[in-house]
């Protein structure tokens, strides 16, 4: 799995357990769970380029879509309305994409 060495699987089951159902989706619930709201700004960054699957440098709807599939191949996709939410929630600066800098503030909000 692309988090291993960095985040446990077993937080990682309990953080996808958590949001199986549709719209149930909480960002800082699932980055508490999953414990990369305790990790190093390192890890944080590391888990960011993960997630930024086309490594633009930075992390667009359509990735922010099949954010969980990141953490657990044949996870969920985000609703339509978790995916708006969630960059909603990190894109600080409007431009529609979450940076590594706006990834690291929600994991740590």
């Amino acid at each position: 799995m692309a988090f291993a060495g960095v985040l446990k699987d077993a937080d990682i089951a309990a953080a996808l357990d958590g949001c199986k159902a549709a719209d149930s989706f909480d960002y800082k619930k699932f980055f508490a769970k999953v414990g990369l709201a305790g990790k190093t700004a390192e890890d944080v960054k590391k888990a960011f380029f993960i997630i930024d699957q086309d490594k633009s440098g930075f992390i667009e709807e359509d990735e922010l879509k099949l954010f969980l599939q990141n953490f657990k191949a044949g996870a969920r996709a985000l609703t339509d309305a978790e995916t708006k939410a969630f960059l909603k929630a990190g894109d600080a600066d409007g431009d529609g994409m979450i940076g590594v800098d706006e990834f690291a503030a929600m994991v740590k909000a």
